[in-house]
């Protein structure tokens, strides 16, 4: 009798397969259908690792547990909850995209990644994970996680820097998904395709052996898996110079100021800015300038740019009327006025909204 041949599971059958007994499993926003929390983590994760995440969630959770607690908090607690995480715009959206659900959905998330992408600050990929994971939508996500590990499955070997190729991917995606028991299937592979890509099908190093598509993979047996994703565009990076006036008492009440909503650092409270220390010194009042005293240069990453910081201390004995404000060049001098500085306590500066340098200066 002739034996029969069992035949190779699909790509999602073995992602799902795998997912089950060797994806992640512990993560805080897992094991859940609460739209509300996948999407939080899924903010979150925009560019930032597991590993810092973790905190930063179960803070938020506990101080925002329903959307509508997050939509209901003053921008600036959203914002102080948040600090230390980078890519504010993330929490200015996610507050704005919380105050939409309570006012235009009654407080409950879309179900479907269409109406989810209404929302601000979540676009396609966000959206799909939401409604794959919560609500089984047959949808395709496309993160950095997930374009390594499809490209070097398929040896998409297309420049995805052009708009036209991710197009392409986005449509190849979609046609692997699960296609039967997709109410169960769906979230479990939708999870398992990103553990796939942050476990095992990593940058640099891949694990093949560990991969539930090896035998398949075109990456893998072309033995070149780093090859992929071919991207071949190149961010333009630039620096800067700046001068932050750091102003302080004896009992440590700090001059601070609310950056305008756009721009670096929007909606943060920071120190004055300055493009010289020429203009810094202007700002002070001459009776005081002999007091200024030049900290160390150093350097923070942006996405596009390198800051180079020029801290500059100030001690006074006590807060005394003070006016100085920013002024660099390309920011609208009336956007940050006198009007939005202030001194700020030693118990009150810690929980606001700082840059990450910023406040690394006031707590070093």
């Amino acid at each position: 009798m002739p034996k029969t041949l069992t035949p190779s599971p699909t790509f999602a059958e073995a992602v799902v397969a795998w997912q089950l007994q060797h994806g992640r499993h512990d993560l805080p926003w897992q094991n859940t259908r609460d739209p509300y929390a996948v999407w939080l983590s899924e903010i979150m994760l925009q560019q930032t690792q597991v590993v810092t995440v973790r905190d930063y969630f179960a803070r938020f959770m506990a101080r925002f547990p329903t959307v509508a607690d997050l939509a209901a908090a003053h921008q600036d607690e959203v914002l102080g909850l948040w600090s230390g995480l980078g890519y504010y715009s993330r929490a200015r959206n996610m507050h704005r995209a919380a105050q939409d659900v309570v006012a235009l959905h009654g407080g409950v998330f879309p179900r479907n990644s269409e109406t989810l992408q209404t929302l601000p600050g979540i676009g396609r990929s966000t959206a799909a994970a939401v409604a794959s994971l919560c609500f089984s939508e047959p949808i395709a996500i496309l993160d950095g996680n997930v374009k390594r590990v499809l490209t070097r499955f398929l040896g998409f070997k297309e420049d995805l820097a052009s708009s036209r190729h991710e197009k392409t991917l986005w449509q190849i995606a979609q046609s692997m998904l699960p296609q039967a028991d997709v109410a169960q299937a769906m979230p479990r592979y939708t999870q398992g395709v990103m553990d796939l890509g942050a476990t095992v099908c990593t940058p640099k190093k891949p694990q093949c052996d560990r991969c539930p598509v090896q035998a398949q993979c075109v990456a893998a047996l072309e033995g070149s898996p780093e090859r992929y994703p071919v991207k071949t565009r190149k961010l333009k990076r630039s620096s800067e110079q700046l001068w932050l006036l750091h102003a302080q008492t004896a009992q440590g009440d700090v001059w601070l100021m609310q950056r305008p909503q756009t721009g670096v650092w929007a909606g943060l409270y920071c120190l004055p800015v300055f493009d010289s220390f020429e203009a810094l010194q202007a700002a002070v009042p001459a009776s005081q300038r002999n007091q200024l005293v030049d900290g160390p240069v150093f350097k923070h990453v942006l996405t596009h740019k390198d800051l180079y910081l020029h801290p500059v201390r100030l001690v006074l004995s006590k807060p005394v009327s003070f006016t100085a404000t920013s002024s660099v060049a390309g920011v609208d001098a009336s956007s940050e006025s006198a009007e939005g500085a202030a001194w700020v306590g030693a118990a009150d500066w810690p929980a606001l909204g700082l840059p990450a340098p910023v406040r690394k200066l006031l707590t070093g």
